[in-house]
């Protein structure tokens, strides 16, 4: 039944960007050729009759584009930003593409202003309705309508994490019947979802509970029985799913590999180990680190003159951190402290009202212009605008031993800044929860990501509390 339901949702949500496109359409003609905004270039080279006539072409292409960004998935737990990014695909794919049949049929009199208004409309009020429609499905979901009716199989921390889930979003509409496992005593319960029994009774269950869905959620020592609970459970003929329990092992998404036929899971999957996406991000650091250092130079020069002048010792402090690779490399900062035995300082940490920092220093600490001569590691190709911190051979060392996955940020550039930094974690905070948020940005890696990180720091990274 609720696979019926979707079925005619689809073609509900199909109908309605049918529309939605139709009169964008419409809606970037007539802005074009009719409305007082752009009187200076409406010269109509194609007639109106010509332009309608498109629609019987562009409707079906933008629906196909929409089908395949997957905006007719079922996917109760898609959140907005994925939707809002597939609509903006889709109808960025379709502007290039009619540009692109205009330009090889040779149509220099279409419009080309046009069409940019139409998918600009079409892209803002499909976002806007889809949004309007997702927040009514959600309601109606939260009140127990069409929800889909779920049976776990396997006690597992893979069940629990689910369970979290599942209760703090009622939204998604997904109702935890219970649980089967052979280790566990019936009667047992995690949040109020109970154990109902061994596995062997899924064939008992099913029929008694009509279930949308099952979830196998076995725990790691159970993977034995994987193949045989998988086979019971298709027998059943309900919608079928895995949640592996090996997020201590894979803490967030793997990536998969088909080799003839043979799935390949790796337990890490690094965007930049790619030479492309590698090398376009060389290529921003080269050209940002070049305007930074000029649009900072009048900075960097006052502050030059005000360490030497109030301070005696070097104007750059030079300290080995170890970087791509696990490859050590001299990273430099204007210096903020009195000069110190080296040896010491290697292995201290600074704290809140350090004596070692100078009056000037704790200014520069403060604002983070202290680090404005790594621009020239960045340039070098030591750093990266943006990625891990990196940190001194010493702790390097000492982490290594101490926190689970600590060298996998050494697979990628260290950075100036980064996703940690943004969310305030500088100086004496947390290391454990700096590497999860090292490990989030080195595995989901975008340009875009990056530019947001830019973006936040301007904000949040020069001023800091933590920054002492």
């Amino acid at each position: 039944m609720i696979e019926e339901n979707q079925k005619y949702f689809n073609r509900l949500l199909a109908l309605i960007d049918a529309v939605i496109t139709a009169s964008s359409y419409w809606l970037g003609w007539y802005l074009k050729f009719r409305s007082q905004l752009f009187s200076g270039d409406s010269v109509e080279s194609v007639s109106y009759g010509t332009y309608m006539l498109a629609l019987f072409f562009v409707v079906p292409v933008m629906l196909v584009l929409y089908m395949a960004c997957g905006q007719y998935n079922s996917n109760r737990m898609k959140g907005r930003r994925s939707e809002i990014g597939n609509i903006i695909t889709a109808n960025l794919l379709g502007y290039l593409i009619f540009i692109l049949l205009l330009f090889m049929t040779r149509q220099m009199d279409w419009s080309r202003s046009m069409l940019a208004y139409f998918f600009t409309i079409n892209a803002v009020v499909d976002i806007i309705v889809r949004l309007a429609i997702g927040e009514f499905m959600k309601q109606l979901r939260r009140q127990g309508r069409y929800s889909r009716s779920i049976l776990l199989v396997g006690y597992s921390r893979a069940a629990e994490e689910y369970i979290d889930r599942v209760l703090a979003n009622p939204e998604w509409g997904y109702r935890i019947r219970g649980i089967l496992d052979d280790r566990i005593t019936s009667g047992t319960e995690y949040k109020g979802i109970k154990v109902l029994g061994r596995i062997d009774n899924l064939m008992v269950i099913l029929p008694e509970n009509h279930l949308d869905e099952i979830a196998i959620t076995l725990g790691l020592s159970q993977y034995s029985r994987l193949e045989e609970i998988v086979a019971l459970c298709e027998k059943s003929g309900v919608h079928t799913k895995f949640i592996p329990d090996y997020n201590n092992i894979i803490p967030t998404k793997p990536y998969t590999e088909d080799i003839q036929g043979l799935p390949v899971i790796n337990i890490r999957y690094v965007p930049l180990s790619n030479s492309f996406p590698a090398t376009i991000k060389r290529i921003f650091d080269i050209l940002g680190s070049i305007v930074c250092i000029v649009l900072f130079s009048p900075v960097m020069l006052i502050f030059a003159i005000l360490v030497k002048a109030t301070s005696p010792g070097p104007l750059i402090y030079k300290q080995e951190r170890v970087g791509l690779r696990n490859k050590p490399f001299m990273m430099y900062k204007f210096r903020s402290m009195v000069v110190q035995d080296r040896f010491k300082e290697l292995r201290r940490w600074t704290t809140r009202n350090d004596p070692r920092v100078t009056k000037v220093g704790r200014i520069m600490r403060k604002l983070s212009i202290d680090e404005l001569p790594q621009l020239f590691n960045v340039l070098k190709g030591d750093m990266s605008l943006v990625g891990p911190r990196p940190e001194r051979p010493f702790f390097v060392e000492k982490f290594q031993e101490e926190i689970p996955r600590y060298m996998i940020k050494h697979q990628v550039r260290p950075g100036m800044t980064g996703w940690a930094q943004i969310h305030g974690l500088r100086g004496d905070t947390s290391i454990r929860k700096r590497i999860e948020y090292d490990l989030y940005y080195i595995e989901n890696w975008t340009m875009g990501l990056d530019f947001k990180i830019l973006v936040l720091t301007v904000f949040r990274g020069f001023v800091n509390k933590n920054a002492y």
